[in-house]
């Protein structure tokens, strides 16, 4: 899941070293963590793409039984 993830928030930001993105399989939880003046980009007008990404990855849950969640922060330096 990390990957597919990953995969998509390196193709919409300008620099991608700036973004973390952390799995808990525990609580099955991904979170996004990206810079302040990045953060636009991942979440889109009016959340669309992070709707978009949310989307994704439930459907790609659904192939393990598993729902996850996808939440988006800004990065605290």
């Amino acid at each position: 899941m990390l990957e597919l993830v990953r995969t998509i928030v390196d193709q919409l930001v300008d620099d991608p070293s700036n973004v973390d993105i952390n799995v808990d399989d525990v609580n099955y939880t991904i979170t996004i963590l990206v810079d302040k003046s990045e953060i636009g980009r991942v979440i889109g007008k009016q959340g669309r793409i992070a709707k978009a990404i949310r989307s994704i990855v439930r459907s790609a849950g659904m192939k393990h039984n598993v729902k996850y969640n996808v939440e988006i922060d800004e990065r605290k330096i």
